[in-house]
This record gives structure tokens, sequence and C-alpha cells, in this order.
């Protein structure tokens, strides 16, 4: 199993492998505050958001035990 890096994005800790960064970046860089934060509350209160990059690559933003984590569909 690989080791998860963890950044901090807009005030959250986001766990994710090398296969994820992109979804990293388009959280941080690409969507202002607003605009991520809508990620972060539906993953809170649905377990999980599916959503794509500028790049058409598909990742899924999952909260569970007070932790996110990303992955790479």
């Amino acid at each position: 199993m690989e080791a998860l890096r963890n950044a901090r994005i807009k005030g959250d800790i986001v766990y994710f492998g090398d296969d994820a960064r992109g979804g990293i970046h388009y959280l941080l860089d690409d969507l202002d505050y607003n605009e991520a934060r809508v990620f972060f509350t539906q993953a809170r209160s649905r377990g999980e958001v599916r959503f794509e990059d500028d790049d058409a690559r598909l990742f899924v933003l999952q909260y569970s035990d007070g932790k996110y984590v990303l992955v790479r569909r």
C-alpha cells in the first residue's frame, strides 16, 4: 500500500496518493475558496463527492472519521 501524503486545502487537511495530485492542484490552485468549500461540504454531508478537473480527470473526495481522502476514479 502506498503511503498517503497530505495537503492543507482551504483550511482542511486532505490525504491523497500520487495518482490524485492533479485533483489536489485543482482544488488548491484552480478554485477559489467558495468554489472549493462546496466540495468539502458535500463530502462531509454525503460521505463523498465526485468531480472532474479541467483536464477531464475524475476524482472522489471522501470524508470519514473526520478525515478527507482524495482518490482518482
